[in-house]
């Protein structure tokens, strides 16, 4: 067995989603990585979990779906669905996502019935997703190579197997897995630097930011009374610690949701619906999109707004050095785990209500009055550059450099 995929299923199942004895944990996997689902599983079981249950997913299959299913099959809720999600919830379960997809899956397919599906879908998992919201689970995001992903990824390799070789090893690199070291340790040293920058950051509360570059960004953005900046190594409800997302080089909070003002620009293409938007803005007024435009895509780009309320707000802000690995690597993934990470960036829609004092358990009503955004969606999108600067600027008016020429200044 490769002794790196071996110490990447263990940081997964051990940082990542941390599990412990007795707890239970569902894994979300595409039927193209079942070996890794497998894998994890063997090893949740060897940490202690009273019991592991996998979703498997097929995007082929939903591609095939989506094309040549009656019209009459879409936007329809599946009552047993329904009931596996409220299942899981009732019974803990904590959770680790597999997250690899090929980028443009769905292109072709009519978006009309992506949205049916998708709103349908974002309902139904309501749930399970408020939990997440709310860190009252331990669980992680990781994402794990498949041809067609890899293959967009390294266009010039001569084969699907060299193209998941490539994958494999940039993979490894981004989530500090190498031959030579302790990937468990790794993370741990990496945990202590993020939070030391979070503390960073609580220390000024700030009562907004600043954000400016050359690609035309100029955006203000307020801070909602209480925020917390949160970097990896959270805490759940559980008591224990894990790592929402691996690889993370991120420090994030939650905007206050009628605050932001100004245009932004983003940097690399954000892959919806199965399709790929490219050369997009968006400006905003009073904390809510009220223009925006593409070069490619706009009509994704418009779904992305309208298919849930409140997607046309902003529900996070996350801070990331361009000298990252994941940016230093010069890929660009087409995945939003990975682009994100590479990035400073900003969510539209739902905010994790664990990012401000007070908001947790909270009714959706509550959260909104509270400026903490709330929406079925949460779709980040990259906006961070080799020039950004970020100022801070205090309650009592005192300007601090965040970011100078895209790095911490803080």
């Amino acid at each position: 067995m490769n002794d790196k995929l071996q110490k990447y299923v263990k940081l997964a199942v051990n940082v990542g989603v941390n599990i412990q004895k007795g707890q239970k944990l569902l894994i979300r996997c595409p039927v193209d990585c079942a070996y890794f689902a497998r894998m994890a599983m063997e090893e949740a079981y060897k940490a202690g979990a009273q019991d592991v249950q996998i979703q498997w997913g097929d995007e082929i299959s939903a591609r095939v779906n989506y094309l040549l299913a009656p019209d009459s099959n879409f936007g329809i809720e599946v009552e047993w669905e329904k009931a596996r999600v409220r299942h899981m919830v009732d019974e803990g379960y904590n959770m680790l996502v597999v997250y690899a997809s090929d980028p443009e899956i769905l292109k072709g397919v009519d978006i009309e019935r992506i949205q049916k599906n998708q709103k349908v879908a974002a309902q139904t998992a309501k749930p399970l997703r408020d939990k997440v919201a709310s860190s009252a689970i331990q669980w992680c995001l990781i994402s794990v190579p498949t041809a067609a992903w890899a293959k967009k990824v390294f266009p010039s390799a001569k084969s699907d197997d060299e193209a998941m070789t490539l994958m494999w090893d940039a993979i490894y690199a981004a989530t500090r897995v190498d031959d030579d070291t302790d990937a468990v340790q790794n993370w741990q040293t990496h945990i202590d630097i993020m939070q030391n920058k979070a503390a960073a950051l609580m220390a000024h509360n700030f009562k907004h930011l600043r954000f400016k570059n050359s690609l035309g960004t100029d955006l203000e953005m307020a801070l909602p009374e209480g925020h917390i900046w949160v970097a990896c190594g959270e805490e759940a409800a559980t008591g224990h610690n894990f790592v929402a997302n691996i690889p993370t080089e991120e420090v994030f909070t939650a905007p206050l949701r009628t605050g932001t003002n100004g245009i932004v620009y983003a940097t690399k293409p954000y892959v919806y619906m199965g399709d790929v938007i490219e050369g997009f803005w968006f400006k905003f007024k009073d904390g809510k999109v009220v223009d925006h435009g593409a070069k490619k895509g706009g009509q994704l780009l418009q779904k992305m707004l309208t298919t849930h309320p409140n997607a046309d707000y902003l529900g996070e802000v996350a801070l990331v050095p361009h000298s990252s690995p994941i940016s230093q690597s010069g890929i660009l993934w087409y995945n939003t785990l990975y682009d994100e990470n590479a990035s400073c960036h900003l969510a539209l829609g739902n905010a994790y209500p664990y990012t401000v004092k007070g908001a947790v358990g909270k009714t959706e009503d509550e959260l909104n009055a509270m400026g903490v955004n709330q929406s079925l969606s949460h779709e980040d999108f990259m906006m961070g550059s080799a020039d950004m600067s970020i100022i801070g600027v205090t309650h009592d008016g005192k300007e601090v450099a965040v970011f100078k020429q895209g790095e911490w200044a803080i």
